[in-house]
């Protein structure tokens, strides 16, 4: 039997099962319905939400105090107590760069499950406390304060944690367990941490907590499926007519090649490497900086240098020379009590308060005769300030670094009060003390990467790049999809429905106003349309001729 007659056998047996999903209402928490939302609440109003089959409130303002009472908390945090396997839900439009919390439950300053969206760092968090009673933040990078509409859901299973956005896997991870011994007088907040902090701005909608691992099936049904739908079905057969097209053309490819190849036996090809001008071949070595490196087989390795603690004898001392990574033992000379390395500077005053300037050369300290006098400064003498090898003053905020600094690789200099030092560029970590010679730290292999599915990480000198998987596009910096149905067209939303790309397909969802399963979609009017009157758009009634009015009713 063919890949084409299989699917179409399956695609009969799964058309007669249709698997749906319940949740037990002893396991759900519904947020709005417990505080009874809109009822004495400043700063909270209800509206349109993205469907209309549940009350949507907008949060505004920061002079509101969104708490459950007493009891209502209690009785909420009694569900969840103990409990190690639960899911927050919640379906939400956030202000554009708003930072705010989405819902909050903490006994004085430990907070014992909080979901907190910034926009300012484009960042998804969630708080809570570990079983070893010490406070835990699960930063996940992902923006939703962009003024859209978006579902939101964190499901936690002991030590593992699911965030999916729009019905999307976004992040899986392996952390800490939760503590969820919550107290019986802890508050619950929703859209803000307490009286004075962290108040969200936007719109959200069904705001749930279900005390159960997988309760996202519960927002995105299709999540659950077991058989795919028609149009899942005519999308893997035409997946397949698509596939068995991309085979036979890239075995005519692979034949190609193999005659190619037959003719490259005789051949001897040496792969080389090229860097900064110079061209280096198979397994030659050089020094580059503060790393030896090696040509393989045309990829350049390096390893950082290390440098052993040298033995000096007496009268030197261990410091860097200019070109030299490791330090090596200088000469010393002695002045004032304390050791000078060679080329080293001193300024000291005479009696008479002139100023004598001694360089240490040959183990012996010399005194040195100013070539030029001193420069005559633009500032205050309150902003002149005297340095400790230097017989010239200079005004406070002077450049040294325009002087002349030993910052070799990747490193920047930075100026100080009193003189400069080395500082290690961003994505780049120091290779000795003094930070003159610093490495590039590979994110993709240390996983200190944001890339998420179907992208490949890849190291860039000071950062990194995502790169999609072939035959995927981008979403983001960050995420790429097999391709974005909704953009092209290739969808059958209705008209009036808002079409989600996903991973392998899409969604759809009635815009707000209308009533459907996305495909179609129809107008909802407030109250019936009477005297044969038709619903054209929300709260828009066609009236028959002879009647009028809002609803036709004269």
């Amino acid at each position: 039997m063919g890949l084409l007659q299989l699917f179409l056998v399956l695609g009969i047996f799964c058309a007669s099962s249709v698997v749906g999903f319940g949740v037990d209402p002893a396991l759900r928490i519904s947020v709005f319905d417990e505080l009874t939302l809109g009822e004495g609440f400043d700063g909270v109003t209800q509206v349109q939400g993205f469907h209309s089959e549940s009350r949507a409130f907008h949060f505004q303002g920061s002079a509101r105090e969104v708490m459950a009472p007493v009891e209502v908390s209690k009785k909420m945090i009694q569900k969840l107590r103990g409990k190690n396997e639960f899911t927050v839900l919640a379906t939400l439009k956030q202000e554009h760069l708003n930072s705010g919390v989405i819902l909050s439950i903490h006994h004085s300053e430990h907070r014992f499950l909080e979901l907190e969206s910034s926009g300012q760092r484009s960042e998804v968090r969630l708080h809570y406390r570990t079983k070893g009673q010490q406070p835990h933040t699960e930063v996940f990078p992902y923006s939703l304060a962009d003024d859209q509409w978006h579902k939101v859901s964190v499901a936690v299973s002991a030590s593992h944690v699911i965030l999916h956005i729009d019905c999307n896997r976004i992040y899986e991870r392996v952390v800490e367990a939760p503590y969820m011994d919550i107290p019986e007088d802890a508050s619950f907040w929703l859209g803000q941490r307490n009286a004075a902090h962290g108040f969200f701005k936007g719109v959200m909608q069904d705001v749930e907590i279900l005390v159960m691992p997988q309760g996202y099936i519960a927002q995105c049904p299709d999540l659950n499926r077991t058989c795919p739908t028609c149009n899942d079905f005519h999308g893997l057969v035409q997946k397949i007519m698509e596939l068995q097209d991309i085979l036979a053309k890239t075995s005519s490819k692979l034949s190609r090649a193999e005659e190619k190849m037959n003719g490259l036996d005789g051949c001897y090809c040496e792969r080389t490497c090229s860097v900064k001008g110079v061209v280096y071949r198979e397994d030659e070595g050089w020094t580059d900086g503060c790393r030896n490196c090696t040509c393989t087989n045309g990829t350049v390795q390096c390893e950082a240098i290390s440098c052993p603690p040298p033995q000096c004898p007496a009268g030197t001392a261990p410091a860097y020379v200019k070109g030299a990574c490791c330090k090596e033992c200088q000469p010393v000379c002695l002045f004032g009590g304390r050791e000078m390395v060679e080329g080293d500077q001193k300024a000291v005053r005479d009696s008479s308060g002139r100023c004598l300037l001694f360089e240490c050369r040959d183990r012996t300290m010399h005194r040195v005769v100013p070539s030029e006098p001193c420069p005559e400064l633009n500032c205050a003498e309150s902003e002149q300030i005297t340095l400790n090898g230097r017989c010239c003053k200079v005004c406070r905020g002077h450049d040294f670094c325009l002087e002349g600094h030993g910052c070799v690789e990747h490193s920047d200099c930075v100026n100080l009060e009193a003189g400069d030092c080395c500082v290690c560029k961003d994505g780049f970590r120091p290779l000795r003390d003094d930070n003159a010679y610093c490495e590039d730290i590979d994110e993709c292999a240390e996983g200190k990467h944001y890339c998420r599915e179907n992208t490949m990480c890849v190291n860039t000198p000071g950062s990194f790049m995502c790169i999609c998987h072939t035959g995927y596009i981008r979403i983001d910096d960050y995420s790429c999809t097999e391709h974005d149905e909704c953009l092209s067209g290739l969808h059958n939303c209705d008209e009036n429905a808002l079409c989600f790309n996903m991973v392998g397909g899409h969604s759809c969802s009635c815009k707000p106003g209308y009533t459907g399963n996305g495909t179609v979609c129809k107008a909802m009017c407030d109250g019936l349309c009477q005297n044969g009157g038709t619903c054209f758009s929300p709260n828009n009634c066609v009236c028959q001729q002879g009647f009028t009015g809002k609803r036709c009713e004269t």
